[in-house]
């Protein structure tokens, strides 16, 4: 039996996103089902429809369909609560992964699971495989949020859940959500703190939409549950990503992520989705932060933004941010030019700005 060493697995390279092979397992694994969640609906994968006897088949089509090997590349047991499952069940899945490990063609694996399935026996049989990463899905540190939610767990779960994890050195992900039952934007950012004082390698952010065929799409549908409004939405999750970048934890991901089945009107039945979610709050943080720099220059300069305009705004960025600065729709640039009476703004790409900032000139 090979033993694979968890801290050297967990190493991560630096500034290189991983290639992901995704398996779903929606609903497997779940004592119960969450008021928010219809995996299969998210995922377009019906429960138990897989019974993973073409698992090995699956991914090789899918590694060669992806063309040249990028690195790392790891295959990823989503959807599910993987260390629900049955041990048996466990096992068969990392073995099949592990065999593409062995030959090279896959770096590592990686899977969500719930904090309260994980434990030391469960840990001990992962000793077996090339696991890198563990993500759990916290969702909430409030409690009562929590028990709203119908998760099951309480927030000393997810407390518990790092420390086991972090002895054994895994790279931890942590998934929460906005806009559940009970939340609010003071309970959204105490469990943003709460989940940056536990330092995971990096944090997803999920707006609560309602799916349907969920116990929140019957609440919804009685009046007794209220989604957030993708405008609050927004900025909720930006005050977020704020808080997680001051403490220099990642945000991989803000929005559920894209797809056929969710652009149905029949899935999201209400809620603040967008297909480009992440965009959308990217842009509002660089508009915050070209309207501060503006704001600090007519301040210098003792002019008023509602008596005076200004002629000329260059403002500089990288050019993977254009788009972030611009806004959807150049949204940003409507926006600034409105506000402060600017006739000309450009904005122009350069190598030299650090991605996620902005370097502005101004002709006041």
């Amino acid at each position: 039996m090979i033993l694979f060493d968890e801290k050297k697995l967990s190493q991560k390279k630096s500034g290189c996103r991983p290639f992901i092979v995704p398996v779903f397992l929606p609903h497997l694994g779940c004592p119960h089902q969450c008021a928010f969640c219809n995996q299969t609906a998210i995922t377009n994968t019906k429960s138990g429809e897989n019974s993973f006897e073409n698992l090995h088949q699956q991914i090789e089509k899918f590694l060669n369909y992806s063309g040249k090997k990028r690195n790392p590349v790891q295959i990823a047991f989503y959807g599910g609560n993987f260390l629900g499952l049955k041990n048996d069940l466990i096992i068969y899945l990392l073995q099949e992964a592990t065999k593409f490990v062995k030959k090279g063609s896959v770096d590592g694996i990686r899977f969500s699971t719930r904090p309260d399935t994980i434990d030391r026996k469960k840990l001990d049989i992962l000793k077996q495989f090339p696991v890198r990463t563990i993500e759990i899905g916290v969702q909430s540190m409030d409690d009562h949020v929590l028990a709203l939610s119908k998760r099951g767990h309480t927030s000393l779960d997810t407390e518990r859940s790092v420390r086991l994890l972090k002895e054994r050195n895994y790279e931890i992900g942590m998934q929460m959500m906005v806009g559940l039952p009970g939340d609010n934007a003071s309970k959204a950012l105490s469990t943003g703190r709460r989940i940056a004082d536990l330092s995971p390698d990096f944090v997803r952010i999920y707006p609560a939409v309602v799916l349907e065929k969920s116990l929140l799409a019957q609440w919804y549908k009685q009046g007794e549950y209220i989604p957030l409004s993708l405008e609050e939405c927004i900025t909720l999750v930006k005050d977020l990503y704020n808080l997680f970048s001051k403490k220099k934890i990642p945000v991989i991901r803000m929005g559920l992520q894209a797809s056929d089945n969710l652009e149905k009107k029949s899935t999201i039945l209400a809620g603040p989705y967008h297909p480009a979610f992440g965009h959308l709050v990217y842009s509002e943080i660089f508009l915050d932060m070209a309207t501060s720099i503006i704001e600090s220059g007519l301040e210098s300069n003792k002019s008023s933004p509602n008596k005076n305009s200004i002629d000329t705004i260059t403002i500089k960025v990288h050019p993977k941010s254009v788009s972030k600065m611009r806004g959807l729709k150049n949204e940003n640039i409507k926006k600034l030019k409105e506000k402060f009476n600017i006739k000309y703004l450009k904005i122009i790409p350069d190598t030299t700005i650090e991605d996620g900032k902005i370097n502005m000139g101004s002709s006041f």
